[in-house]
């Protein structure tokens, strides 16, 4: 079984539904920038991820996670709202997954993904919150979780 393969012969349906997906969170920024902005974005990551399981190389997915938060943030994006990108894109390419991969092969492919996206994840919010902690940005404000707590 080829995941890569595997994902590439369902590339469409995976990015029809993580754009719906996306849409239904109804994204303020995504949704200004349009619907090609937010459908080329969806595509690049796609083609990484794809990318980095067929390559085993996670260096392109972190640094292209590290590039969108600087870029995202840069324009005034919630991170909230690049990680439902992520999110909507993860749980399309999951189902292809899951519907398409013998059982036998589903335990790699699923640590697979996972893997390569988790990565990307973990690289985009480390790069959000560095640039945050520059300047108060109201979604990473914590205050209220320790309000009450000095004893």
């Amino acid at each position: 079984m080829d995941l890569a393969e595997v994902l590439l012969e369902a590339e469409t349906q995976v990015l029809d539904e993580a754009y719906e997906a996306l849409q239904r969170s109804h994204p303020t920024h995504y949704e200004a920038a349009g619907e090609r902005f937010t459908r080329e974005r969806l595509a690049d990551l796609f083609h990484l991820v794809v990318a980095a399981i067929r390559d085993r190389d996670l260096a392109a997915v972190g640094t292209y996670s590290e590039q969108v938060a600087d870029q995202r943030f840069n324009a005034g994006f919630d991170i909230l709202e690049v990680q439902t990108a992520f999110n909507a894109l993860e749980e399309a390419m999951w189902r292809r997954v899951v519907a398409e991969v013998p059982a036998a092969d589903l335990a790699e492919a699923t640590g697979l993904l996972t893997t390569v996206l988790g990565f990307g994840k973990d690289a985009l919010a480390r790069s959000y919150v560095s640039l945050a902690s520059r300047r108060h940005v109201p979604s990473l404000d914590l205050t209220a979780l320790f309000r009450g707590t000095a004893s």
